[in-house]
């Protein structure tokens, strides 16, 4: 066999490249599997439309709750696409396969929460500011919804992907997730909504911006390692 034929030969891909072909299918799993974003954004959409009806659309009485009521409804649209993010790799042997391969269950832990950041949490925050609107929030504060929408949608992803792993392999694993992970859930809830109501009178939104994103770096140093625990325990 010659030089030039060992140069074509397929070499197996280093932790760049593995990365790469992980973050990649875990995308197009997202996009394709059933339309999960579109899924999350139709509810979350449906839910901020609906909620105005049955409170009477005073905006006297929606304004003073709008933010809350848009983080509480952000938090549960975050829920609808966790159920299968480790599920259908245990169900076809391709759990089996990421342990084996060049990337260690933590990194895999890891980006499987950073594709569920860009694929559900990135259209749920372009969503966040004409859900904000309805809701009664001065446009003014459109700005800071997206803002703190994308970075909480990155709190959700990584203490949703912790979920999801504790839930592997559990009958019902969809409502389990939901009781483990909702109340994990409420810091970024009340710091974005606090984040939301301090800037509507007038005050400083540093502390809150600061306390979610704390909340963040803190979700995504512990699910990593708590998650593929959990995955290592489901694999027996």
């Amino acid at each position: 066999m010659s030089r030039r034929d060992l140069d074509q030969e397929p070499r197996p891909p280093g932790l760049r490249g593995a990365t790469r072909v992980l973050l990649e299918r875990e995308l197009d799993l997202a996009w394709g599997g059933g339309g999960g974003p579109l899924l999350a954004c139709g509810f979350f959409a449906c839910l901020t439309a609906i909620l105005p009806l049955a409170a009477g659309g005073d905006p006297r009485t929606l304004g003073p709750v709008a933010g809350g009521v848009a983080w509480l409804a952000l938090a549960l649209a975050s829920l609808l696409s966790l159920e299968r993010l480790f599920e259908r790799d245990m169900e076809d042997g391709g759990l089996d396969l990421l342990a084996l391969g060049h990337l260690s269950l933590e990194q895999v832990v890891l980006i499987k929460a950073l594709a569920q950041w860009v694929a559900v949490g990135l259209p749920l925050a372009l969503t966040a500011p004409v859900a904000a609107l309805a809701l009664g929030l001065p446009a003014s504060l459109t700005p800071l919804v997206a803002l703190t929408a994308l970075i909480g949608g990155a709190g959700f992803a990584f203490t949703g992907a912790l979920g999801a792993a504790l839930a592997l392999g559990a009958k019902r694993g969809g409502l389990l997730i939901a009781v483990v992970v909702l109340p994990l859930f409420i810091p970024p809830v009340v710091f974005g909504a606090g984040a939301l109501e301090r800037a509507g009178s007038d005050q400083p939104v540093g502390p809150a911006l600061a306390l979610l994103c704390a909340y963040v770096l803190f979700a995504a140093v512990i699910a990593p390692f708590a998650g593929a625990a959990a995955v290592r325990n489901a694999q027996g």
